[in-house]
């Protein structure tokens, strides 16, 4: 979290992305400097900090090289709210399409959510108990009159004991005593397997038939007003028979929920929107005009970016948990600018996106790395999916080689669409194997890749200069 003295250095952030992303250091240090600027301005003196604005990035390059993975991956480490939207799906006020205040709406969207699960798990053990007394109740039926969680006397499902000094002399005792039996059994996980009878919250929503151009509303208010609307409307339940597995966590999750203070959710949520949250802009070159001045499609494009520029530059935007200044929300934007550049953005969207990183295309080597090191490399996921099926997946490093050679060629001569080609690859050269496990290839199976057998399945796409059919 950003308050946390333990914030990762600049150099500890790198390190954490060189676990996923193979190459681009100058991204991931640009990236890393901004991220570490948010903890620093949180920790400068008060009358600093509004003044201190994050130095937004634009990312270029091809794709497929890394650009949005860099910001998920950015955005995982510093625990932040994160958004990804499309500049392409932007449309100019005053047409029909998304408009570009939804992003910020999404984020505090994130943010909740992220709030709500951190809650969540401050409050799991006082939750967890709760449940436990909830499924005894479920388990054990209250007497008429004496409160929850007494039996009547041979309801207990262990029965009373035979003994006769045993004997309890009353319901109560009896009930006392058939509860704790049934509680240590629940907690021995003895009981997993039983169907019990619980009531669970249903998703009722009004059905108002308002539309927000016919009542004057934007979209923010609209969805404010019908949330309004459904916490006025009385909590439906029904009854559902489920095992006590499934109901401890139905249970938990609306125990929990009822152990937390929704405004102050909502409070922390917005702080942290505006002071952790990253908004990621792909395809910003779509929207880029190179014809300015003329009519034509182009005009919406730049009337998209003159509507992205007060979000960017800091703004108060309304959302159904509050008003939300984007004044400090990371913006990275991100393009390949293969028919544009980046100097046809208008001047004042360029101004606020100081920082420039271009992304290198992805090599041989590269490739081979990929398929190699990181922690999600396509290999360990295959190895991971077969190991499901108890069948081993081995990579030879020649096969590596060869898978990176492979996709490097392809690329070359058909359309570079960078790391993305390896998913190609990758499944043309195991789908086989996929379908033959577990029929014809059974359990406690070794399969070893070898060059050859690369070689042998992944011939036709090196061969055939017509590889149209195997373009993502």
């Amino acid at each position: 979290m950003l308050d946390s003295a333990t914030f990762l250095t600049p150099a500890q952030i790198v390190a954490e992305l060189d676990k996923y992303i193979i190459g681009q250091h100058d991204a991931k240090r640009n990236v890393a400097i901004a991220l570490r600027n948010r903890w620093r301005r949180l920790h400068a003196p008060q009358d600093m900090q509004r003044e201190i604005v994050p130095n937004n990035i634009l990312m270029i390059g091809s794709t497929g090289v890394g650009k949005t993975e860099i910001a998920r991956r950015l955005a995982a480490i510093a625990d932040a709210p994160f958004t990804k939207v499309e500049a392409s799906k932007f449309t100019e006020v005053g047409y029909v399409g998304r408009d570009v205040e939804s992003m910020v709406r999404d984020l505090a969207e994130q943010a909740v959510n992220l709030v709500k699960q951190r809650r969540k798990e401050a409050v799991k053990t006082q939750a967890a108990q709760a449940v436990e007394d909830a499924i005894i109740d479920a388990l054990i039926p209250p007497l008429p009159g004496v409160g929850s969680s007494v039996v009547k006397p041979g309801l207990g499902f262990g029965g009373p004991s035979s003994s006769p000094e045993e004997m309890p002399s009353s319901d109560t005792e009896l009930n006392e005593r058939t509860r704790v039996r049934f509680r240590e059994k629940l907690r021995r996980g003895e009981l997993e397997d039983r169907f019990i009878d619980i009531k669970v919250q249903q998703n009722s929503s009004p059905g108002i038939g308002l539309m927000g151009g016919q009542a004057g509303l934007d979209e923010a208010s609209l969805q404010g007003l019908q949330d309004m609307l459904g916490s006025m409307m009385p909590k439906k339940t029904r009854k559902r028979k489920v095992t006590i597995a499934e109901a401890r966590k139905i249970l938990l999750d609306e125990e929990a929920a009822k152990l937390i203070d929704m405004d102050e959710v909502k409070d922390e949520a917005i702080r942290l929107a505006e002071n952790a949250g990253i908004i990621f802009i792909d395809e910003i070159d779509k929207v880029a005009s190179s014809n300015a001045g003329k009519s034509g499609p182009d005009v919406s494009r730049e009337g998209v970016q003159r509507d992205l520029l007060p979000i960017v530059e800091g703004s108060a935007v309304t959302t159904k948990y509050g008003v939300v200044n984007t004044d400090h929300i990371l913006f990275i934007a991100a393009g390949a600018f293969h028919v544009s550049k980046p100097s046809d953005l208008i001047p004042e969207l360029q101004g606020r996106f100081p920082i420039r990183v271009e992304l290198q295309s992805l090599s041989k080597d590269d490739f081979y790395r990929i398929l190699k090191d990181p922690k999600n490399a396509l290999t360990k996921q295959y190895e991971a999916l077969l190991k499901a099926e108890d069948v081993e997946l081995t990579f030879d490093d020649a096969a590596l080689e060869q898978l990176a050679s492979i996709a490097f060629e392809v690329n070359s001569e058909v359309e570079n669409i960078g790391a993305r080609r390896l998913h190609t690859v990758m499944s043309r050269l195991l789908n086989d194997i996929l379908f033959d496990v577990p029929d014809r290839i059974g359990a406690n199976a070794h399969i070893q890749i070898t060059r050859e057998l690369v070689e042998q399945r992944l011939q036709g796409m090196v061969r055939n200069r017509d590889l149209s059919q195997y373009i993502l």
